[in-house]
């Protein structure tokens, strides 16, 4: 090797020791949680099997606000923010609720369609959202709105820095031998098999975290979610995309004046229902935040296979008229790729296959973590002068 390739090989050296020196228990953080959400929806419906189900019945289910408006009359539970019916009669309603003054959210509940009782709260639920914030934000003040985000994009370029370096370091020299890229050497000990344990596994993992971290970028950086969308977007969804959103809390000034009649759900629901027929499997309805009128709905195909192949609408819930529709069939192949980010972070997009590879992939983070700070405490008592033996006599004294 040149002299100028070994100086190379230094630097991308400690540039992947100090950075994961620094990053070792923050990266093993995220990938645990991470690994942790990769199969909560299969968990939840596990852990909810009794609640989310009712024996379908001859009588039509309730219109969501009056369904609403039952649940309301029996108990104080808040006021509600959003509601996912289904096409299937058997399913039961889950009504979610809005934040209240300190910022809290009260739990969903599901709801019986036909009667509106009560079913039950969804187990699991309060344990996810914590581990979700953590996993995005680290629990800081402020959610995506605090520096737990920016903190978490970060880190995430590092690690792209640390496979990238780590890659070159290892570089076997007959590299088109598998077996030197994909074996590990378990017949060493000690700082050898260390070393192999973190190459090779390393190599194993690097597309999966590759894909992790870039799908991961989108959700820390503005800047990288909008080149994105420029890169993989037609150029008019770009321009939407770009211009500034209007706000449910400050209408336009022809919007400002009171609805004829309370905002609820009946009129989005009835709208969703004439358009898709029997074609959706479950719509997701969200009020506004504000003293807007316009409802949001997402629905997902029945023949919907991810959670993020939806079709989105907004609807005025006191004229019913459609405002927007956003087709997933509609999309282009780059536009789709962009509304799937959160399943391809995932590995759903892979089917459960996916899921568990990248389940295991992000588990074996702490590997990573534990054999780099081993490697470096080696290195550096192998560095450490060697001192003379008790009682010998030194030249000179």
């Amino acid at each position: 090797m040149s002299r100028v390739g070994h100086h190379i090989k230094a630097a991308l050296h400690q540039i992947h020791s100090i950075a994961g020196l620094v990053l070792a228990l923050l990266l093993a953080l995220i990938a645990l949680t991470g690994a942790i959400m990769s199969f909560e929806d299969e968990i939840g419906d596990y852990l909810n099997s009794g609640i989310i189900q009712v024996a379908p019945r001859q009588a039509p289910a309730l219109m969501p606000d009056e369904l609403v408006a039952r649940l309301k009359a029996g108990q104080d539970l808040g006021k509600v923010s959003a509601v996912t019916l289904s096409s299937d009669p058997a399913a039961a309603v889950r009504v979610r609720f809005a934040r209240d003054e300190q910022g809290a959210r009260p739990t969903s509940l599901y709801v019986d369609p036909y009667d509106a009782r009560v079913l039950g709260a969804p187990r699991g639920e309060e344990f996810f959202a914590t581990v979700r914030r953590l996993h995005r934000w680290l629990l800081i003040p402020g959610d995506a709105k605090g520096w737990g985000r920016q903190i978490t994009g970060i880190a995430a370029l590092c690690l792209i820095v640390m496979l990238i370096s780590g890659l070159v370091l290892r570089w076997p020299r007959r590299a088109g031998s598998v077996k030197m890229w994909l074996k590990p050497n378990l017949g060493l000990s000690g700082r050898g098999l260390h070393r192999s344990l973190h190459a090779v596994i390393g190599t194993w993992v690097l597309p999966v975290y590759l894909v992790m971290t870039l799908t991961g970028l989108w959700y820390s950086f503005d800047w990288y979610k909008d080149g994105v969308v420029w890169l993989l977007s037609r150029q008019e969804v770009t321009a939407a995309k770009m211009q500034p959103k209007i706000s449910a809390k400050a209408p336009r000034a022809a919007d400002r004046a009171e609805p004829a009649q309370p905002v609820g759900f009946d009129r989005a629901w009835t709208m969703l229902q004439h358009e898709e027929g029997k074609h959706f499997s479950r719509a997701l309805l969200t009020l506004p935040a504000g003293p807007g009128t316009v409802i949001r709905i997402r629905s997902w195909p029945k023949d919907s296979t991810l959670d993020t192949t939806r079709d989105e609408f907004r609807v005025d819930a006191v004229t019913g008229q459609v405002i927007s529709a956003e087709r997933y069939a509609d999309k282009t192949f780059g536009e789709k790729i962009i509304a799937n980010v959160l399943d391809i972070h995932r590995g759903a997009f892979l089917g459960w296959p996916g899921k568990f590879a990248f389940m295991i992939a992000a588990a074996l983070m702490p590997l990573f973590s534990v054999t780099g700070i081993l490697l470096y405490l080696s290195r550096r008592r192998l560095r450490r002068p060697a001192q003379p033996p008790l009682g010998r006599l030194v030249p000179g004294e």
